[in-house]
């Protein structure tokens, strides 16, 4: 188990690479028509365009605009945490900006930790990093690894025990768990529209930290430490 001040949290969020199913160039449409054949759960409603919003969650149509990290320090009830946020209308500067943070914290004995990150948060980073035509950080490549030695901790496959029939939410996870989190004003299936209609990225940041916090408050549940004390988590600039 790696020491707590050498994991690394983070949530990503995610949006439709455009504003509107309108605005994707035909050929876009014809990929996302072809990826919707699979996803109609109403074949009278269900139609590429009114699918649209859910593009975001897939990183061949969707794009990272906000990624949110933090770091704990200290032990026991006087634990801190340190949030990071990287939000901007550039998705390539996120992704940069986040890489060179990896490069500076370093990979000896450094971990990753995400909710479902395994399945989500990691490979959507590694795939929007390919397209944007930079370099995969050595905390996210996977080639030539063996699985043990990949730094990878996910709280989701953590709490499954070996069980992969079910998902449980970050936010079922938490309730269960007894974690307080303050209560949200969107969702996930809202950043698209915060995003896009409201052009809203303060919103989405505080949403995402949020998020930080709540998979950091999990983890500690899980091997059993205290959670952080609210007036101890630090928003950096």
């Amino acid at each position: 188990m790696a020491s707590l001040s050498n994991i690394l949290f983070l949530d990503i969020e995610t949006v439709p690479q455009y504003p509107t199913y309108d605005a994707v160039p035909e050929l876009g449409k014809e990929f996302w028509s072809k990826k919707t054949g699979t996803l109609k759960r109403d074949k009278e409603f269900d139609t590429p365009e009114t699918l649209y919003d859910r593009a975001g969650i897939y990183a061949e149509f969707g794009k990272i605009v906000c990624l949110s990290c933090g770091i704990i320090s200290g032990t026991g009830e006087e634990k801190k945490m340190s949030l990071k946020s990287f939000c901007c209308e550039d998705e390539k500067t996120i992704l940069s900006d986040f890489s060179d943070l990896l490069k500076k914290w370093g990979s000896a004995d450094k971990v990753l930790c995400a909710h479902n990150g395994k399945e989500f948060d990691f490979p959507f980073l590694s795939r929007r990093m390919v397209i944007n035509r930079l370099p995969i950080p050595d905390m996210l490549q996977l080639a030539g690894k063996r699985p043990w030695e990949i730094p990878h901790v996910d709280t989701l496959e953590l709490w499954k025990f070996g069980d992969y029939k079910s998902y449980t939410s970050l936010n079922l996870l938490a309730y269960i768990l007894g974690i307080p989190t303050p209560k949200d004003d969107i969702d996930g299936s809202m950043v698209w529209r915060v995003y896009w209609q409201e052009q809203d990225l303060k919103r989405i940041v505080t949403y995402c930290q949020k998020d930080v916090v709540t998979v950091a408050q999990v983890y500690l549940r899980l091997i059993g430490e205290p959670c952080i004390k609210a007036e101890n988590i630090e928003i950096k600039s």
